[in-house]
């Protein structure tokens, strides 16, 4: 069996603007906090807006589905440290890009008994994610962190798929007009 060699994944939340909820956005793999939160910030805030990053370790976050605590109530027991605990909730299969909105915080006995609270607090939630408050690592919120960090991605326009159509347009010309090697034209002698 070959040993694993990736680097830990991290979680990573994103805060479009002040007062927003923190969304997981997705994943890296990182060797350290820092190197989470520079790979996080590269991958997800290259054009979207953002005003904070956080990434926690995949370790250190519970997660289960109505379901999932259906086939296996014993996560619900899942042994930890005592502290306060962040709660996220999956509400709609509609938003594709986010797994979670981070919705508040709880003061539990570990990880077990935060994803109980959720679960009690948020019976609807098609899923639920708990992590605690020490395993967050942040972006710092002084202005100078936010310029270097986040300002750079403000001005630049967030164009969808949609718009970079061009390309297949031009390859379908030549085709279509036997330019591309090894395409004759219609009709053309060999």
């Amino acid at each position: 069996m070959t040993p694993d060699t990736q680097w830990p994944r991290w979680e990573v939340f994103k805060q479009d603007a002040p007062g927003k909820p923190y969304q997981a956005v997705g994943s890296v793999h990182a060797g350290d906090p820092e190197h989470a939160l520079l790979t996080a910030r590269n991958v997800f805030v290259r054009r979207p807006s953002a005003v904070s990053l956080w990434a926690v370790r995949a370790a250190d976050i519970l997660t289960a589905t109505p379901e999932e605590l259906a086939a296996q109530p014993a996560v619900l027991d899942t042994p930890g440290e005592a502290g306060t605990y962040h709660l996220g909730l999956k509400r709609t299969h509609k938003r594709s890009m986010t797994f979670v909105d981070l919705v508040g915080t709880v003061e539990a006995s570990g990880p077990g008994d935060a994803l109980r609270q959720a679960r009690e607090q948020h019976p609807e939630a098609l899923a639920w994610l708990v992590f605690p408050e020490p395993a967050v690592v942040r972006t710092r919120e002084d202005p100078g962190t936010l310029e270097s960090w986040f300002a750079p991605a403000r001005d630049k326009t967030y164009k969808q798929q949609q718009y970079y159509g061009v390309i297949g347009r031009h390859i379908g010309e030549l085709k279509r007009e036997g330019l591309i090697p090894g395409r004759p034209k219609e009709g053309a002698q060999p």
